[in-house]
């Protein structure tokens, strides 16, 4: 009974952030970076409250989806450009709910990191671009971890990220591209040794 009665009083002092608390968005150790809007986008999303929403794209450890997020809604004037990679052999999987507002680029490996994408759910050899149409709720929010098998998992990313619920009636003016082989030599590290006499 006595450390029950020692440790409420820390508790309460501490301020800890609960999983109720994460789950409106709020960043955590756990959730690297913060679901802030980038500066370049301020004007263009208004914040709004969609607990239905958030929930839909939070995920759990290791299951995917966003470790944090908030609801955004575009203003009816505004057309922003959006990303998807996506599997070819899946054609729904064109216009699926997770999207990215900057174009591909650099290795692949370092983009399936970034946004936590398992080589079983997509070879990456399709991308879309599509432009958002205006009065569309999103959430934008950083990256869960993801356990793609016994000897590969992501974690959770600092790297924005954007859900959108219904992308085929959110989105137009979309284009295709398909991948194409670039081979580039890999960079040489040299490791600075110690000097032999």
């Amino acid at each position: 009974m006595k450390q029950l009665l020692l440790t409420f009083p820390l508790i309460a002092l501490c301020g800890c952030t609960t999983m109720t608390e994460l789950s409106a968005g709020q960043p955590s150790d756990e959730c690297p970076g913060n679901p802030e809007l980038p500066t370049d986008l301020a004007a263009s999303l208004e914040p709004i409250e969609d607990k239905a929403l958030l929930s839909a794209a939070l995920g759990s450890p290791k299951q995917g989806g966003l470790c944090q997020g908030k609801v955004y809604e575009t203003r009816e004037w505004v057309e922003i450009t959006l990303y998807r990679t996506w599997n070819s052999m899946d054609l729904k999987s064109r216009l699926g709910k997770w999207w990215v507002f900057d174009r591909p680029d650099g290795k692949v490996r370092r983009y399936r990191s970034d946004y936590a994408i398992c080589y079983e759910r997509s070879p990456l050899d399709k991308l879309t671009h599509c432009t958002l149409k205006g009065k569309t709720r999103l959430v934008i929010g950083t990256g869960q971890s993801v356990r793609c098998s016994r000897y590969l998992t992501y974690p959770s990313s600092e790297v924005k990220r954007i859900y959108i619920e219904n992308a085929s009636e959110a989105v137009f003016d979309c284009r295709d591209y398909d991948a194409r082989f670039s081979w580039e030599p890999p960079v040489k590290e040299f490791l600075a040794l110690p000097e032999v006499r």
